[in-house]
């Protein structure tokens, strides 16, 4: 019931009589009836409700006859697709009913009607309307499914993605914290191993046989011994404070240094292996020069291509640090005479775990301080090269900003 309620029927006729007597016929079928006595009454009908499903439009009307008012009905865009029966009493001949298929009847009922055939037609349109009535709900019901599905869609490719971009975050983190990881093992490695060595040889000397020693050995040795340690715990120190702003901040601290003084401060720890190879180890630093820059990240620099130039200078040969102003640069300049690189080797000093060389003695570099090196450079914005010939000697330069 609730559809043949929408089903709504305008009845037009001029006799209240004949109105009343369709809506008895078609009352218990529980569709909406509208009625009018004239063309005109109809119209005004029309102008205010669109949504008919039927017109049962009588011919014969003073005025406006029925044909007349449904070609009114007919100009107006809403209104062409509501269905008209005609009702007729006399004119049934055959130029009327072309008449009113012309101006857009779709059938014709004669009076005196029959109730059964009057239910039947109207029923036919009913179940038209009704059907499509239905099928606009579910069409809409369909749109309404699909739009919460695109929603729902929406909702979770948004969720993926939140997911995906913390994902991502928490990935990047992971691989800066072990980046952090890598630099502070490898400054912890390669700033103290060639202090802690001297100090390791110094205290052997010492331990092996010191009733052989002069009171002057032992007091020189023990010397040795007291200002590495006392240098290395406040290089340690140093580190892990460096690396403990690393991991807080993400940033590393540039400041204002006077370059003699910083790499001579970074020769200090490496003096005594220098001086156990017998090698000289020279800091020709003009005095004048600063540069801008991580004042432990330098060092580290520093420290590693020298313990580098050391490990693989034979004895008897030097290492010298020396620096040259540039264009808003100072091009440090590690140099050695040691025995020297091929090309191959050059290449594939840079790369992470590609380079395995042995020194003097047999030791052995793995490339992982260079690495360090060249992050370090990199960082403050500079570049690394290197320069060696078998058998002569290397030269490793970096370049760090000026600072005037």
């Amino acid at each position: 019931m609730e559809l043949n309620s929408a089903v709504k029927i305008l009845l037009v006729d001029d006799s209240e009589d004949n109105l009343m007597s369709m809506e008895v016929v078609l009352e218990k079928a529980g569709y909406t009836f509208y009625k009018a006595t004239s063309g005109k009454e109809a119209l005004k009908i029309l102008l205010k409700e669109d949504d008919f499903t039927l017109i049962l439009l009588d011919v014969k009307m003073p005025i406006m006859d029925g044909y007349e008012t449904a070609e009114l009905i007919y100009q107006r865009d809403k209104l062409k697709h509501v269905p008209i029966i005609f009702i007729t009493g006399k004119d049934y001949e055959d130029a009327a009913i072309f008449r009113g298929y012309q101006t857009g009847a779709v059938d014709y009922i004669r009076k005196p009607f029959n109730p059964d055939v009057l239910r039947s037609k109207v029923a036919v349109f009913a179940e038209l309307y009704k059907k499509n009535l239905q099928l606009q709900r579910q069409e809409e019901e369909l749109r309404i499914i699909n739009d919460d599905l695109v929603r729902l869609n929406q909702d979770l490719e948004n969720r993926v993605k939140e997911r995906t971009n913390a994902l991502e975050k928490l990935n990047d983190e992971l691989k800066r914290l072990n980046i952090l990881k890598d630099k502070s093992i490898s400054v912890i490695s390669h700033d103290l191993r060639n202090p802690l060595s001297a100090m390791l040889t110094a205290s052997a000397k010492l331990n092996e046989n010191p009733e052989e020693l002069s009171d002057r050995q032992v007091k020189q040795l023990s010397g040795i011994i007291h200002r590495t340690s006392h240098r290395i715990l406040n290089q340690l120190n140093e580190i892990v404070e460096w690396a403990k702003e690393q991991n807080e901040k993400n940033s590393f601290n540039p400041q204002k240094i006077h370059l003699a003084k910083g790499i001579e401060e970074s020769l200090e720890l490496l003096k005594v292996n220098a001086v156990q190879k017998n090698i000289r180890l020279e800091n020709k630093t003009p005095r004048g020069l600063y540069v801008n820059a991580d004042n432990l990240m330098l060092r580290s620099i520093v420290q590693n291509l020298v313990t580098n130039a050391i490990k693989f200078t034979p004895s008897g040969g030097y290492v010298m640090v020396h620096a040259e102003a540039k264009a808003g640069t100072v091009d440090i300049c590690i140099q050695d005479t040691g025995i020297g690189m091929s090309p191959e080797m050059q290449q594939a000093l840079f790369t992470r775990g590609s380079l395995t060389i042995s020194g003097t003695n047999n030791e052995v570099g793995s490339g992982l301080g260079l690495m360090l090196v060249r992050d370090f450079v990199a960082q403050h914005g500079g570049t690394i090269s290197v320069e060696s010939t078998q058998g002569v000697g290397t030269k490793f330069i970096f370049s760090m900003p000026h600072n005037n």
